[in-house]
Parts: C-alpha cells; sequence; structure tokens
C-alpha cells in the first residue's frame, strides 16, 4: 500500500506548490492591475475638475456660446443601434432648449477656480514614489515608502499593495533597484548613469 501512496503523495505534493504559485502570480498581477486603474481613476479625477474649471472661466469671458460638454465615461463598449442613436440626436436639442440658463461667473470665482485647478494637479503616485527614493538615499522597504507618503500626503489614499507594485514597475523599468535581505525586500533609486549603461549594452 505504502508504494501506492508515495507517487500520490508526490503528485498532490507537486500541484499544491503548483497551485501556490498561480496564486502568487495572480494576487501580483491584481495588484498591478489594481494600480494602473487608481493611477487612470486619478487622471480621469483631475481632467473632470480642469473640465469644470474651465467652464466657469469660459462663461466668466462671456463666451458661452461654443458649448462644450464632458464625455460620459464608458462602462462598457457596445454597438448601438442607428435608430437610438438618431432618438438621442432628436432629444438632445430639446434637453439644450429646457436647460436653465447659467448665472454669470464673477472675477473672484475664476482666481479661486485658477487655483483650484492648480492645486488639483497633483503629482502621479509614480512620481512621488521615485521622488522618495532619490531623496531617502537608503534601502526602503515598501512599508516604509508607503508610511512616509501617507504622511507627506494624507489627503491620499496610499497603499502598501499599490506602493509595491508601483516600485516592481520602476525596477522593472531600470528606474529603481531590488535588494533582498532574508524575507524583507528594499529598493533604492537607480543611479542616473545605470540606464544610460544598459542601452548603451
Amino acid at each position: 500500500m505504502s508504494e501506492v501512496q508515495s507517487p500520490t503523495t508526490e503528485l498532490a505534493a507537486q500541484y499544491g506548490t503548483q497551485v501556490a504559485s498561480d496564486l502568487e502570480r495572480n494576487a501580483t498581477e491584481q495588484a498591478r492591475v489594481s494600480a494602473d486603474l487608481e493611477a487612470l481613476q486619478e487622471q480621469l479625477h483631475a481632467l473632470q475638475r480642469d473640465h469644470h474649471v474651465l467652464v466657469n472661466v469660459q462663461q466668466a469671458l462671456g463666451s458661452s456660446s461654443v458649448e462644450v460638454t464632458a464625455p460620459a465615461v464608458p462602462h462598457q463598449a457596445s454597438a448601438t443601434p442607428q435608430r437610438g442613436k438618431a432618438k438621442k440626436a432628436a432629444a438632445a436639442p430639446a434637453a439644450k432648449k429646457a436647460a436653465p440658463k447659467k448665472t454669470p461667473v464673477k472675477a473672484s470665482d475664476v482666481k479661486a477656480a485658477k487655483s483650484a485647478s492648480r492645486s488639483a494637479a497633483q503629482p502621479s503616485l509614480v512620481d512621488l514614489v521615485r521622488d522618495h527614493l532619490e531623496q531617502a538615499g537608503e534601502p526602503l522597504s515598501a512599508a516604509e515608502i508607503t508610511t512616509a507618503l501617507a504622511k507627506a500626503h494624507p489627503d491620499r489614499s496610499i497603499k502598501t499593495t499599490v506602493v509595491r507594485t508601483t516600485v516592481e514597475n520602476l525596477v522593472a523599468k531600470s528606474h529603481a533597484q531590488r535588494a533582498k535581505q532574508g524575507s524583507s525586500v528594499f529598493y533604492t533609486a537607480a543611479a542616473p548613469s545605470q540606464p544610460k549603461a544598459a542601452a548603451a549594452s
């Protein structure tokens, strides 16, 4: 009986190792996609804020004859029948006529809108992580980077998993270096000459 059980146990162990490896790869990929999605959402929110500010400035300048509407964010790409498009096009002029006129914006509101636009243009998480590594000048873990950035930017929600994925992307692009000490991983900023040397080789 022991001879029959031994190959079965080895096979189960191999499958267990493979499944654990696949799970780890899946979790890493989920973290990467989540980081990309969060970065895109930040860009979208910044663009929407800028659009609102620009509309207010346009109205303040009195050039409201040209209307530019923000495009709707598509949830899913789908082919719309031509009849549906015609109905929407017919309904659009009626909606414009029914819309109430907006009150003119004061000059003080324009200044406030411009300052809000400048404050809304925040650096991306990639820039924050890269700058922090360059300023630190010493190896840092993903948790240490997250803690420092969370203190420096309390208005932003910064997660360790997203920071880890971001810094791993920097390593892949030769903008940072990874060093393993036991079970811990530490990151440092890459020397400026390294990417050039790598490209030359």
